[in-house]
């Protein structure tokens, strides 16, 4: 007990002295009291410094949430200030490379819901002002999606209107305030993928995704194969809709070869859920170098940057969703299975099945897309705008990451990792015939 006891008492502490240091940065030898603006510059050197402090840093967020909120006198500043705060942050973070539904699934990690709602409103407010036209149509369906939106009036400061909402106290509010700044202040720079918002380029033209009946087959398929519990079927139906997404992307670059001005390659964030996340993220990298794009993990916060043509992204999102759930449905169906050892329910021997789950259809998703390709209307055309597209892809993913560099997975359970490549040995993913006899 004695440990947390100090670290404890060494937060607050640290608060203390933060509180010093706050009301010397609030007022800066002025007699008189502090502005908004200065109230909301200095929560933000609060949240740095507990950021600084680590995991005593929610102790010190605590105690200086509760001595902040009896300034009853400065409730109005400390309302208007925080908002400032918030909005001064947010910028940052974006400016850092951030998109909405990053800052979003990095708060439902790292805070409670409290905070990630006042994370939500916080970029509801900052887009606000922009013109429609100019956001990017990425911004505006994360945002869309993850349920970021301006429902408070504009008569008060949000704040005050934000905790009354949640029910929280003065104290508790405040202290929210502290929590979620300081994760936006710890988040780490990123790649820009995608334009500012006032940056984005008009959209004169319909973006080339997935045309929605092709989408609609795709979906119904892999609904299908996420629903049986068979994983010979599964696998099956996941390949046919593996073999009309690579159809109707073959069939698209041939139109676009033609066009004056093709798609540039773009890229996109796919976050995953623990465990497991290193042998997820090799799943997700498989499915997207068989639907030409490149992948590169982040392993620090769990996520897997695509980069490659928008409709490929998206081919690369639907498919790689699903097989995630059937490659965890079958990795727990495995273990389950009463002739199995005690080792097929341990850590080692699911990520073992894992890994050796993607390499396997990774190899299977590579041999279909090129039976695909051969048996194409005119390979002999296809070949070289393929070549060009994959050039282009690989152009734009190393100037985004110009020091990547490839790293390997340990495995601890040969079982694992035979039961994983049996799993994805069980049927074709080419629907037509097996591509291993």
């Amino acid at each position: 007990m004695a440990k947390p006891n100090r670290k404890h008492r060494a937060a607050k502490l640290a608060a203390r002295q933060g509180g010093a240091e706050f009301w010397a940065i609030l007022n800066g030898g002025a007699d008189r009291p502090p502005t908004a603006q200065e109230i909301g510059n200095a929560l933000v050197e609060v949240a740095l410094q507990t950021v600084r402090l680590g995991n005593s840093g929610a102790v010190f967020a605590r105690t200086f949430g509760a001595q902040l909120a009896g300034e009853e006198q400065l409730a109005a500043e400390i309302a208007h200030g925080a908002g400032l705060a918030g909005q001064r942050v947010i910028a940052a973070v974006f400016e850092n490379g951030w998109l909405p539904a990053d800052v979003w699934e990095a708060a439902r990690r790292r805070v409670d819901e409290f905070a990630t709602g006042l994370l939500l409103d916080s970029m509801a407010a900052y887009i606000e002002p922009f013109a429609r036209e100019s956001v990017d149509e990425t911004w505006l369906a994360q945002l869309e999606d993850i349920g970021a939106r301006t429902w408070w009036s504009r008569e008060e400061p949000h704040f005050e209107q934000w905790a009354t909402r949640q029910m929280l106290t003065r104290e508790e509010a405040l202290t929210t305030v502290v929590e979620a700044l300081a994760l936006l202040v710890g988040l780490p720079k990123m790649e820009r993928i995608r334009a500012l918002p006032g940056k984005a380029r008009p959209r004169t033209e319909t973006p080339h995704h997935i045309d929605e009946k092709a989408l609609s087959r795709v979906r119904g398929l892999l609904a299908k194969a996420e629903s049986t519990s068979f994983p010979e079927e599964a696998e099956a139906l996941s390949a046919k809709a593996q073999e009309l997404m690579t159809k109707y992307a073959l069939d698209r670059v041939l139109v676009e070869a033609d066009a004056a001005a093709p798609d540039l390659p773009g890229a996109r964030r796919i976050w995953l859920d623990t465990p497991y996340v290193d042998a997820k993220a090799l799943l997700i990298d498989v499915v997207a170098t068989a639907n030409r794009c490149r992948a590169i993990f982040a392993s620090d916060w769990g996520f897997v940057t695509i980069v490659g043509d928008d409709a490929d992204l998206d081919a690369v999102e639907l498919l790689s969703t699903s097989l995630l759930v059937q490659a965890t449905r079958a990795m727990i169906a495995s273990g389950n299975k009463e002739s199995r050892s005690e080792e097929a329910r341990s850590r080692a021997f699911r990520k073992a099945f894992l890994v050796s789950y993607a390499t396997r259809i990774g190899e299977r998703l590579a041999a279909a897309t090129a039976a695909t390709i051969a048996e194409s209307a005119a390979p002999e055309r296809l070949l070289p705008v393929l070549a060009s597209h994959e050039i282009a892809v690989n152009a734009a993913f190393e100037a985004l990451f110009p020091r990547s560099r490839s790293r390997g997975i340990a495995i601890r359970s040969a079982e694992g990792w035979d039961a994983g490549r049996a799993a994805a040995d069980r049927a074709r993913l080419d629907s037509r015939r097996p591509i291993d006899k």
